[in-house]
């Protein structure tokens, strides 16, 4: 059982990717790197394709990043914007998405709305080579989908300016740096005010610093509770900054839509099979 003080090691070195059902052997998941040029705009390409038993539904949930998912089926293109708590598809049947992880500030260059206006939501896309990109997706020829993708996205990267690449390194810095606990850590670590760093992350993302930092958290906290099921919740909360269990206990159930014990359970009944 890993102790206290290695949970964060434990999650640093297999960082967590917000999937809460990644052992659902009907749900296979790859993903791609874009081309260099669209790094300021894109993270990487994601593509799922499942095969569900008729009469069976199954419900991927995901704690997603705080960023924007353009997303492609095979009846809408849309864009994504952050889910202030876990996200959840019901897949039925067998079928494919195809979408992009994009990077903070590809939320103000794409949408039509305000970034806040799209947390828990999302719009469409017009005006894309959705069309073309289902037929070649439905015969198998994922990669020129995703080269019609990127070459969509390519006047779109050029739009970023200097403050949309700040805010990509705040979020990248709160993702990623387990020693940022609060929001003036973070402020800290970036050599910026607090209320700068808000601004921009409200204008640009729609979301707040705190939200980044509990994010990170609580993805690390089912990833442990997933991998490590024998570890104490006192020790993970302890781990990842929290005030105590109870605390922990109580953000993780407001977030995740059930409580850390009840996660850990059903994580291992799927694992083992039950």
């Amino acid at each position: 059982m890993p102790d206290v003080l290695n949970i964060s090691a434990t999650v640093a070195s297999r960082r967590p990717r917000g999937h809460l059902d990644p052992d659902d052997e009907a749900l296979r998941i790859e993903r791609l790197p874009v081309s260099p040029d669209l790094s300021d705009l894109a993270r990487h390409v994601w593509i799922g394709r499942w095969d569900v038993p008729d009469g069976q539904v199954r419900r991927h949930r995901v704690l997603p990043y705080p960023g924007c998912n353009l997303v492609v089926t095979s009846d809408e293109a849309a864009l994504y914007g952050p889910a202030s708590r876990v996200f959840t598809r019901e897949l039925r049947g067998r079928s494919w998405v195809l979408g992009v992880l994009l990077q903070p500030a590809a939320t103000a260059v794409l949408a039509s709305t305000r970034p806040r206006a799209l947390v828990d939501g999302h719009e469409p896309l017009p005006g894309g080579p959705w069309t073309v990109v289902r037929a070649h997706m439905a015969g198998d020829a994922a990669s020129v989908a995703c080269s019609l993708v990127e070459e969509w996205l390519r006047p779109h990267a050029e739009r970023i300016d200097a403050t949309g690449r700040l805010v990509n390194e705040i979020c990248q810095v709160a993702e990623s740096d387990d020693s940022v606990l609060t929001v003036d850590d973070l402020a800290a670590r970036l050599g910026m005010a607090v209320r700068t760093l808000n601004r921009a992350l409200s204008e640009r993302v729609g979301v707040t610093a705190k939200w980044l930092i509990d994010r990170r958290r609580l993805r690390q906290a089912a990833h442990v509770l997933r991998e490590h099921p024998d570890t104490s919740l006192a020790d993970v909360a302890a781990a990842l900054g929290f005030a105590d269990q109870a605390h922990f206990t109580r953000r993780y159930s407001a977030i995740i839509g059930e409580s850390p014990g009840t996660y850990r359970r059903r994580a291992g009944r799927r694992r083992s099979g039950g």
